[in-house]
């Protein structure tokens, strides 16, 4: 009977991957996880500490260094961070090595809500805490605000996010018993009266327009109160 040696080589050959493999595995499953490696993405000004992160990464009321990979759940991390309030997104992962780290997204706070209670409003719209590490400068929010209502003033807070003119000028954002919202500017002490949101944007467009004015003239500090509330006019309030 003739021997296949060639048969022979290949069963021996996958058995030594299939033993590498296996042997492999066992000792990477067994590789201890070092301190974790926690990295912020985009802003630097951190909201939440590297000391917050490393405690949330817990296993078993333990922290995950020095443990085994085979026993860290990697999804139950992520669950932990991204129920933290000052945390967008977070993602774990465990490299080949032992490197156990963690990348968190912060929330991104636009405006700052200051009535009987102060917190944030993040850049999606929803509540944010303030923090003990850092304070943003964004505009403030005032008046008749609720955690459950903040659309009206997050529409507005977005366009003075988005907007260069508005940005550089608009420290405050307060809205009225009736909904409507006024502005408070940086430079200047007249009161900006937007009403309702309909047409924000032609209303801005005409607040520029009426500044670039009243400012080569010398006027901007004349008025009390600026009104946009109507569609086709600017009506001023000299004080």
């Amino acid at each position: 009977m003739k021997i296949n040696y060639n048969y022979i080589k290949v069963i021996g050959l996958l058995m030594l991957v299939a033993f590498l493999f296996a042997f492999s595995s066992v000792r990477n499953s067994a590789r201890k996880v070092s301190e974790p490696n926690i990295k912020f993405l985009g802003d630097e000004n951190l909201f939440v500490t590297h000391e917050t992160v490393s405690k949330l990464l817990i296993v078993n009321q333990q922290s995950v260094s020095n443990m085994t990979k085979e026993i860290i759940d990697l999804n139950d991390l992520e669950s932990a961070l991204n129920a933290n309030v000052m945390i967008k997104q977070a993602q774990v992962y465990i490299n080949v090595d032992g490197t156990l780290t963690a990348e968190i997204e912060q929330k991104k706070p636009i405006a700052r809500v200051s009535t009987n209670a102060s917190y944030y409003i993040d850049d999606e719209g929803t509540y944010m805490p303030l923090s003990t590490n850092y304070s943003s400068r964004v505009p403030l929010v005032t008046g008749f605000v609720t955690k459950n209502e903040l659309y009206n003033v997050f529409y507005v807070a977005q366009k003075v996010q988005s907007d260069d003119f508005l940005r550089k000028h608009v420290t405050e954002i307060h809205q009225n018993e009736n909904k409507s919202i006024d502005l408070k500017l940086r430079l200047n002490d007249f009161k900006v009266q937007l009403g309702s949101l309909d047409q924000l944007d032609k209303k801005i467009n005409n607040l520029k327009a009426f500044y670039q004015k009243a400012m080569k003239d010398g006027s901007l500090n004349s008025y009390s109160a600026v009104n946009l509330r109507f569609d086709k006019q600017v009506i001023c309030t000299k004080k």
